[in-house]
């Protein structure tokens, strides 16, 4: 059964500064993907950034948009920023865990000019269709146009987000799946960005699946047995999968019946016949684990038992 919510802090913007503002902002908006994005000047000066206020906008057009801030601080913008409006044109990288730290030295303030695929020891590679060049170590990079770059506001922390649209796409081998339809996740090891000094790591066990709920139409928390939906034992995560069945898709009595014989049920019944309440707890862990290894139906059947 979810657990009620907990006491809250509430902060309004109008009365806290942007820097007291800000942490909490990129704090609990997390993890966010980076966009590692190289520009170039009017006069042909590389620039390579990374930019946490990213993401994906649409497929067709395929839209990239990320946010160069105006600092905190003092107000100032980046040359990221700067760069876009003399020349339209950046490739954005997606950044691996073998990146990261040079990733990371590369988003060093250094002057204008000063190109940080030499100051991060990136590789330096012509670009296909724009100006300029892509980092040879990344998994994957877009070229891409830019549209429009739209002011979000002209004070201290104010975004200008950056609307790119890709002319062209690479992806390293390696990390494209085996059908050739996608992305690897397992292979890709993507990093992202969280508050203050924190990236997180988006491989191992960290990753999981949730099957989509649009795949078909799930019969919802509220149509659960209430044995279920009052259970203290399952969490929110548990009961939003249980809802996440077509009702044509649940087991029957007959079914459910059919696993009794189950070696593991079996026991369970056997074993706590005469404690009814005792019972229902088992059967309840029992169907929670056959939750956690993907095993939906058998969940149902035992859950169903556990009534």
């Amino acid at each position: 059964m979810p657990t009620a919510p907990a006491s809250f802090r509430t902060i309004d913007p109008a009365v806290i500064k942007p820097s007291e503002l800000h942490p909490f902002l990129v704090g609990a908006v997390a993890p966010r993907p980076v966009a590692f994005a190289s520009t170039i000047s009017a006069d042909g000066s590389v620039n390579l950034s990374p930019y946490s206020f990213f993401n994906c906008f649409g497929s067709n057009p395929p839209i990239l948009v990320f946010s160069p801030a105006n600092r905190v601080r003092d107000n100032s913008q980046k040359h990221t920023l700067q760069n876009v409006r003399e020349v339209p044109e950046v490739v954005i990288h997606i950044c691996d865990y073998a990146m990261v730290e040079q990733m990371s030295l590369a988003s060093t303030e250094y002057e204008k000019g000063v190109n940080e695929f030499v100051k991060a020891g990136f590789t330096q590679v012509p670009s296909q269709k724009v100006k300029p060049p892509r980092v040879a170590e990344a998994p994957a990079a877009f070229e891409c146009v830019v549209e429009q770059v739209i002011e979000l506001g002209q004070n201290n922390g104010a975004g200008n987000l950056v609307v790119c649209r890709v002319v062209l796409a690479h992806f390293r081998e390696d990390i494209v799946l085996p059908s050739g339809t996608g992305i690897d996740p397992f292979k890709l090891d993507a990093i992202a960005r969280l508050g203050g000094d924190w990236y997180c790591r988006a491989s191992g066990s960290s990753l999981f699946e949730v099957p989509k709920p649009n795949r078909n139409m799930g019969i919802g928390y509220d149509q659960l047995p209430e044995h279920l939906r009052t259970s203290d034992l399952l969490t929110g995560n548990n009961l939003g999968r249980l809802g996440n069945i077509e009702r044509e898709a649940l087991p029957t009595p007959a079914q459910v019946a059919e696993f009794r014989q189950e070696p593991l049920v079996a026991y369970t019944l056997n074993k706590y016949q005469s404690q009814p309440q005792e019972l229902k707890q088992h059967l309840t862990l029992l169907g929670k684990q056959y939750l956690e290894e993907g095993k939906l139906l058998e969940a149902w059947k035992v859950l169903l038992l556990a009534e």
